[in-house]
């Protein structure tokens, strides 16, 4: 497996100077950013985004920001660059080998290591953010997701959870309790075994319990926090011990042994079984649209978290850092700072089908909106999520290639993981 994207390979071959080089920003002069007054200060910020999509509604979000940031820095302008999750990591390798590092960077959980380790993003320290400063305005949950080795990188923004769903209809049928949701994965299974459905050729009709709503790294991760580890405790591995093997074992047996799904099940549509009502349980959005889906659907739907030794539920979402290679670093502080009010987090939110990461935010319409996104914010204390170790970029497609092989009985759930865990850096 390659060791380094090709971000690395930029960072190796220029070093820590590639890094520091004048960005776009000193096209202000030295004075432009040096003054302590924001009403003083020119040049351009570079702002690299995969928040706002290419549309009039996404434009007139961003827009906003802006207005907001520039009734402090009047003499900034923003230099947009609206980016994908398919081509943010290359558009941030390409601008540090260029020479031309964007001053704000939006990025998602499990990508701070890989930058941060390689001296990509400041520390916010300087700005006065702390572990504790991001607890208490966010959830202390989120914590671990934008530090790294001790200290803040990136500041939370939106959260795309995928919380667990069962149909209470389902349940009933069963002569199951859809308000008394299994509490330990040996129970999850034993139900999950109660509601599968298969003719008599064997071929599913409804699946017991749907982790394909979700990739399989996902559900992964869900299943081994419910077991207690999250994927990396402090940048080592924390899935390589018993309780990994635990977790991957069960979505072995889920497939080949207690077949309450099958391997790469997924809808017509794409759409979580849930939400097509082919399968009893399962993971879904975050975001739930109960006028296009029927009322009676989300009506039937009831949200439980995974357990086992702890209760935890599945997040991605997105965060923002500051380039290293800024001359403007107040100025880039003050525009996360524009993005980060409730209302443009709400606005980021409902683009993306997440919820706000902001503390307070349990009235905002994009979180009342729908029972999935109720959901979600209400439980941001319990989230796990992906990501830890400075090569995650790297890594998290080899996760899937080898996650598979287990499911496929080609390796076993121990061999998997012990390679994973000697890939990890």
């Amino acid at each position: 497996m390659e060791k380094r994207t090709r971000l690395f390979s930029a960072i190796a071959a220029l070093g820590v100077a590639a890094l520091t080089v004048t960005a776009c920003s000193g096209d202000s002069g030295e004075s432009g950013g040096s003054s302590d007054d924001p009403n003083e200060v020119t040049g351009t910020l570079r702002v690299l985004t995969p928040s706002y999509p290419a549309s009039t509604e996404g434009q007139a979000a961003f827009d906003e920001v802006v207005a907001a940031f520039n009734e402090e820095y009047p003499g900034v302008e923003i230099e947009p660059d609206f980016a994908t999750f398919g081509t943010l990591n290359e558009k941030i390798s390409t601008s540090l080998a260029s020479g031309q590092p964007y001053d704000v960077l939006v990025t998602g959980i499990g990508w701070v290591p890989p930058f941060a380790s390689q001296g990509a993003f400041l520390d916010l320290n300087e700005f006065g953010v702390t572990a504790d400063t991001v607890a208490a305005e966010t959830s202390e949950a989120m914590v671990p997701a934008v530090t790294y080795d001790g200290d803040v990188y990136a500041w939370p923004l939106i959260l795309g959870a995928k919380p667990v769903a069962l149909s209470k209809s389902a349940f009933e049928e069963a002569g199951l309790d859809p308000n008394s949701p299994p509490t330990t994965l040996d129970e999850l299974m034993e139900v999950a075994e109660q509601l599968t459905i298969r003719d008599a050729d064997g071929n599913l009709e409804r699946a017991g319990f749907d982790f394909w709503g979700a990739d399989p790294r996902h559900a992964y991760v869900a299943l081994l926090g419910a077991t207690g580890p999250d994927l990396y405790e402090d940048g080592a591995p924390g899935f390589d011990g018993p309780e990994g093997v635990e977790a991957l074992d069960w979505m072995v047996s889920a497939v080949n042994d207690s077949k309450i799904t099958d391997f790469g099940l997924a809808s017509a549509s794409g759409a979580p079984l849930m939400y097509t009502g082919e399968a009893a349980m399962g993971m879904v959005g975050g975001y739930i649209d109960c006028e296009e889906l029927g009322q009676e659907l989300c009506d039937d739907l009831v949200f439980f978290n995974l357990q086992d030794e702890r209760e935890v539920m599945f997040t991605g979402g997105q965060v923002a850092s500051i380039g290293a290679g800024t001359e403007l670093p107040e100025a880039a502080w003050a525009f996360i700072e524009a993005m980060a009010t409730p209302d443009a987090e709400a606005a980021m939110a409902s683009m993306n089908f997440a919820v706000p990461a902001i503390a307070g935010s349990e009235d905002a319409e994009v979180v009342t909106s729908n029972p999935a996104s109720e959901w979600t914010y209400a439980n941001l204390d319990k989230v796990v999520f992906e990501g830890g170790a400075a090569n995650w970029l790297d890594l998290r497609d080899t996760f899937n290639t080898e996650l598979q092989k287990a499911l496929l009985e080609e390796a076993s759930s121990v061999e998997v993981l012990e390679y994973l865990a000697a890939e990890s850096e």
